[in-house]
C-alpha cells in the first residue's frame, strides 16, 4: 500500500491536465506549462478536478512506480500553479553576486569573475549582493541550476566562506594549532 501514491491530487484554480497516449501528461497553469512522460503501466485519471494515479499489479516495479508517479504529477501541478525557487546564500569577503542583463556574475576569490546564463524555463533574482534565488516552474531544473551555482565555490568547512543553500547548516572544523615547541 503506498501512502503517497494513494494520494489524491486536487487541481487549483485555473490549472488544467490532459492526459495523451503512453502517459504523456500536459499541466497548464497562470505560470507556465509542463510536459512529461509517466511510465505506461500507471494508470492516470482525471475527473472533476482530482487525479488519482493506480497501479496494475501489486509488484515491485510498480509499487516504487506508484509513488513516483504520483509525486511527478504533483510537482508539475505545484509548479504550473505556484512555482519553485531556491535561495542560495553568499559568503566571505569579496565574495559577492550581481545580475547583468540575463547573466549571473559572481566574484568568488578567483582570479576572474564567473559568469552563469539564465537557461530557459529558469529567472535568477539578486535582491542584495549576498543572496541568489533560483525560480521555475519545473522542480529538477530550479534544484540542478541551483546546485551548478553551488559547485562553483562549495562551502568550506574552515571558514565557512564559499556559496551555500539558504539553511544549509556547514559542518565547521577545527584549525590547525601551533607547532609544539620541544
Amino acid at each position: 500500500m503506498s501512502r503517497i501514491g494513494n494520494m489524491p491530487i486536487t487541481l487549483p484554480e485555473g490549472v488544467e491536465i490532459k492526459i495523451g497516449r503512453d502517459n504523456k501528461i500536459t499541466v497548464k497553469g497562470p505560470q507556465g506549462t509542463l510536459e512529461a512522460r509517466i511510465n505506461p503501466d500507471m494508470k492516470v485519471k482525471s475527473k472533476d478536478g482530482v487525479v488519482t494515479v493506480t497501479r496494475p499489479t501489486e509488484d515491485k516495479e510498480h509499487k516504487s512506480l506508484h509513488g513516483l508517479s504520483r509525486t511527478l504529477i504533483n510537482n508539475m501541478v505545484v509548479g504550473v500553479s505556484q512555482g519553485f525557487e531556491k535561495k542560495l546564500e553568499v559568503e566571505g569577503v569579496g565574495y559577492r553576486a550581481t545580475k547583468q542583463g540575463d547573466k549571473l556574475v559572481m566574484n568568488l576569490g578567483y582570479s576572474h569573475q564567473v559568469e552563469m546564463a539564465e537557461i530557459e524555463g529558469i529567472k535568477i533574482e539578486v535582491p542584495d549582493q549576498n543572496t541568489i534565488i533560483v525560480k521555475g516552474v519545473d522542480k529538477q531544473k530550479v534544484g540542478q541550476f541551483a546546485a551548478e551555482i553551488r559547485e562553483k565555490r562549495p562551502p568550506e568547512p574552515y571558514k565557512g566562506k564559499g556559496i551555500r543553500y539558504a539553511g544549509e547548516v556547514i559542518k565547521r572544523k577545527e584549525g590547525k594549532t601551533g607547532a609544539k615547541k620541544k
